[in-house]
C-alpha cells in the first residue's frame, strides 16, 4: 500500500514508538484534503532523506498524531542530477520544474539565457526563487520523495559558463549536437548538470562559451521538444542509464 507523505522538520529525531503531530498547512492538508483517519498508515520526511512511518492514533481539528513504527535514513543518489532550466514565458518552466523533481533531480539551477522571454530582476528573483521552491516541495511529496530538491540562485550565461568545471559532467540539450544523450558516459558520483535552453533556443555564442568551459553538447531524438518536456525528457534518459529504473 501506498502511504501518503508529508513534510515535518522533527523527522530526523524521531524514534520508533514514539509520538508525532502534524500541525499547521500539512496537518490540515492531512485531515481535510487527504481526509487522514485513525488507524491508517502515514509517512512523513523532513526533505533531507529521513522517512518516518506511522499509524495515525488522533484526529483534532486540522491536527493529527501518529504513532511512529519505522525510521529510515535514505541515501542521497549518486551521481545526483542537476536540471539548469531556462527561464521561459507562461508556466513552461514551471511544468519543466515540476515534472524533474518528480523523476528524481537532486537540485534545480534557474538560467537567465540570452533569449530567455521571462526576466528575474530585483524583488523577482526573491519571489521567483520561492516560487519554484514551493513547486518543488510539492512535487516532492507527490513522488514520495525523502529528498526535496533545492532551487539554487538564477545564473546569467556569464555565471553558468563559471560553473561549468564544477561538474562531474556537464550536459547542453543542443538538438544540432552530433552526440545522443543516450550515448554519454556518465561518472559515477559527483553532480551531473543537464541545461535546457528556453522558447528561442540557446543562442550560438552561449553554445560556444559552455562547450569552452568543458560541457558536452548532447541531443536527444530528431523531434524538436518544447522546453517544458525537453529537460523531463533528458532525466528521463539519464535515470534509466545509470540503472535506477
Amino acid at each position: 500500500m501506498v502511504l501518503p507523505l508529508f513534510h515535518h522538520d522533527g523527522a530526523a529525531t524521531a524514534t520508533a514508538g514514539a509520538s508525532l503531530t502534524l500541525t499547521g498547512a500539512e496537518g490540515k492538508h492531512a485531515v481535510a484534503v487527504r481526509r487522514m483517519r485513525v488507524g491508517e498508515g502515514i509517512q512523513v520526511s523532513d526533505g533531507k532523506g529521513c522517512r518516518v512511518i506511522g499509524v495515525v492514533k488522533t484526529v483534532d481539528g486540522n491536527a493529527l498524531s501518529f504513532t511512529v513504527s519505522d525510521v529510515l535514513m535514505e541515501k542521497h543518489p549518486s551521481p545526483a542530477l542537476v536540471l539548469v532550466q531556462a527561464l521561459a514565458k507562461g508556466d513552461r518552466d514551471e511544468l519543466a520544474v515540476q515534472a524533474a523533481t518528480e523523476l528524481g533531480v537532486s537540485r534545480i539551477v534557474p538560467w537567465q539565457a540570452d533569449r530567455s522571454v521571462s526576466r528575474w530582476d530585483g524583488p523577482k528573483v526573491a519571489k521567483g526563487v520561492e516560487r519554484w521552491q514551493t513547486i518543488v516541495a510539492e512535487a516532492a511529496k507527490q513522488a514520495l520523495r525523502a529528498f526535496t530538491p533545492e532551487v539554487s540562485q538564477p545564473l546569467t550565461s556569464n555565471q553558468l559558463v563559471g560553473q561549468v568545471s564544477g561538474f562531474a559532467k556537464f550536459l547542453v540539450l543542443d538538438p544540432t549536437a552530433g552526440v545522443a544523450l543516450g550515448q554519454v558516459e556518465l561518472p559515477s558520483q559527483g553532480e551531473v548538470a543537464i541545461a535546457v535552453g528556453p522558447e528561442g533556443g540557446i543562442s550560438d555564442s552561449e553554445l560556444e562559451r559552455l562547450a569552452e568551459a568543458g560541457a558536452v553538447r548532447v541531443r536527444l531524438g530528431a523531434e524538436i521538444l518544447r522546453t517544458s518536456t525537453a529537460g523531463v525528457a533528458a532525466v528521463a534518459v539519464l535515470q534509466s542509464n545509470l540503472g535506477r529504473w
